[in-house]
């Protein structure tokens, strides 16, 4: 018989208010860590989100996934668009990518904060 660690702290759920919060936070901090590291950071905001809040409640856990899901995306075109950009096609490819986050982090921290569930166009589901 498996004793309980009496070191592990327990996830409470939050409030519908605080995962209203939170959902917005999930693409407002990577949409800013985008913008500063010219798209390379990003997901690391996600990923901080997601691996924090993902048990806390339904609503914070799709909208950090959604988050991690379009800074995935993003990144991995970006990454292809490297070396396109010896042939100067990279460059659109590179810029497409990171308007497309912008625009999706934005919309989805728009529809977080209104407490809309929403799943973003055009990205695969990398993180459930």
């Amino acid at each position: 018989m498996s004793q309980p660690n009496p070191y592990a702290q327990s996830q409470t759920p939050i409030s519908p208010g605080q995962e209203r919060t939170l959902g917005a936070v999930a693409h407002g901090v990577p949409l800013a860590a985008m913008v500063l590291s010219a798209g390379l950071l990003g997901f690391v905001g996600s990923l901080i989100i997601y691996m924090l809040y993902k048990d806390r409640g339904p609503f914070v856990r799709q909208h950090a996934a959604n988050s991690l899901n379009v800074q995935i995306f993003a990144g991995i075109i970006m990454l292809v668009s490297l070396p396109l950009m010896l042939v100067l096609v990279g460059f659109l490819t590179f810029g497409l990518a990171f308007v497309l986050a912008f625009v999706l982090h934005v919309i989805g921290a728009i529809k977080a904060n209104n407490g809309e569930w929403w799943d973003p166009p055009m990205t695969p589901r990398f993180v459930r």
